[in-house]
């Protein structure tokens, strides 16, 4: 009764405890009301749920992106990190309760003597022994429950962190297509001047079989056809390249779509706007910036964990072990128990703890500039990436106008060398203008789509069209 009496406080202080340490707030920055080239307006829709890519009408391209999202290496492992942080979770959760250890023995013992002690025999001694012991520290200042509060920032940065895996695998992928059509629409192009420009030699080469023209000429025509066989094995490469790079992302043999994607198509082209929301949105959408908000959370959970080793602790531990003997000619058992607290009670440690302490607190600071710096990044990607969309689709535009009229300069040169009113060499001035409007409008088309894919990505967009985001849960 004296003892029961005694613990009786310590089970009183156990339920008044205290939480040392700070508690996490959300932080905090200044960012602009919107972007230089946005509006005031924040999002109408959760663009994480929106699957952007489709504004690109390609099929093939949506299936490699569906397809990916469930076997891509990257995101498998972000899953898998995710496993890892629930499994530390439930270790940080067990901490705060009673541990129970059981433990048994048997054995069996005979003495057996010769000569002299051959009186010393003795009978087969069957000792059997358990043990059940019981020990439970006392979160008297919140070191489990710091340590919980840790575990579980930790567990919902690891689902941040798979969601940053998928737009990482959204960006990759998408880009990756934009290339290899960019590749295939340049060697289409470099085919279709190669066809004029294997015309145009012929004839010249006819032309100087009638008189009317010279060897110079006929030269000058073959460099540029040699020219424009030479341009096409490195596209070919650029083009089978950006294929093996999907066919990684998907986690597949680098040839395994190789046949699929030669087969061609008209390269990706962005016609759509994109509402960028304000900067304000990004903490919210952006997977990475959730991410490093958790980190934060969690290292601020560990200056309560490292400030909870500066004070007395106090553990509760008990066991009981019974005991069995048995011989031939008697038997009997006995029981030993003990229960009872104990103090631990840090008075010096040359400053280790402190320091310890001092750690924690410089790591949640560093945490935080992380955080910060995260979110000043993310706002300058969707700044890079708006401008780089909306300069790029006016030099589409150009471009596009230009190519038409260096076409019709073409078609009027070749007509008019024909009838012997023009030289040769303004039919092959306006082919070289031509192949080269229609290469950097190709390329143009290129760097819009792949702005249209950064611009989406930077806003945080679509890594979870195809549900809720998932969070831990509370």
């Amino acid at each position: 009764m004296l003892k029961i009496r005694a613990v009786a406080p310590l089970a009183m202080l156990l339920l008044s405890g205290c939480v040392v340490g700070p508690d996490h707030e959300a932080p905090q920055t200044t960012l602009p009301v919107k972007f230089s080239e946005g509006s005031a307006k924040a999002a109408a829709q959760d663009v994480t749920l929106a699957p952007w890519w489709t504004a690109f009408r390609d099929p093939r391209l949506t299936s490699l992106v569906e397809k990916g999202l469930a076997q891509n290496l990257d995101v498998l492992q972000a899953l898998e990190r995710i496993t890892a942080a629930e499994a530390n979770f439930d270790a940080a959760d067990s901490g705060a309760f009673p541990q129970v250890n059981l433990s048994t023995d048997h054995q069996v013992s005979r003495t057996n003597g010769t000569g002299a002690l051959t009186s010393r025999d003795s009978d087969t001694t069957n000792t059997s022994t358990g043990s059940v012991g019981v020990s439970w520290l006392l979160d008297l200042f919140g070191q489990y429950r710091r340590s919980k509060e840790s575990a579980k920032a930790s567990l919902d940065a690891a689902f941040a962190s798979a969601d940053v895996a998928k737009l990482t695998f959204l960006s990759s992928v998408v880009s990756a297509y934009v290339d290899a059509r960019y590749y295939q629409e340049r060697i289409a192009i470099a085919r279709k001047n190669l066809g004029s420009r294997r015309e145009t030699l012929e004839l010249t080469r006819l032309q100087l079989e009638a008189g009317a023209a010279s060897r110079l000429d006929v030269v000058q025509s073959e460099g540029l056809v040699n020219s424009t066989l030479a341009e096409i094995p490195g596209l070919e490469i650029s083009f089978r390249q950006s294929v093996h790079r999907i066919s990684l992302l998907l986690g597949l043999p680098a040839t395994s779509l190789l046949a699929d994607l030669q087969k061609g198509a008209s390269q990706p082209y962005a016609r759509g706007s994109v509402n960028a929301g304000v900067p304000a949105d990004l903490i919210r959408n952006r997977p990475d910036i959730r991410a490093a908000e958790r980190n934060l959370a969690a290292a601020v959970a560990e200056i309560g964990v490292a400030e909870a080793a500066l004070y007395p602790s106090i553990s509760l531990s008990g066991s009981i072990s019974p005991t069995l003997v048995a011989t031939s000619a008697a038997s009997g058992h006995a029981t030993s128990w003990g229960f009872g607290p104990s103090l631990n009670l840090p008075i010096f440690d040359a400053g280790t703890r402190r320091a310890n302490v001092k750690a924690r607190e410089a790591a949640a600071r560093e945490a935080y500039l992380a955080w910060k710096q995260t979110v000043l990044g993310a706002v300058s990607e969707v700044e890079n990436a708006m401008v780089a969309v909306n300069r790029t689709r006016q030099t589409v535009s150009a471009l596009t106008a230009t190519v038409r009229s260096y076409e019709e300069a073409l078609s009027l040169a070749t007509a008019s060398y024909r009838d012997g009113a023009s030289s040769l060499l303004d039919v092959l001035d306006a082919q070289r203008n031509v192949a080269s409007a229609q290469a950097n409008l190709a390329q143009a088309v290129q760097q819009l789509a792949n702005g249209y894919v950064s611009l989406n990505v930077a806003i945080g967009g679509g890594y979870a069209w195809d549900k809720k985001t998932v969070v831990a849960s509370q």
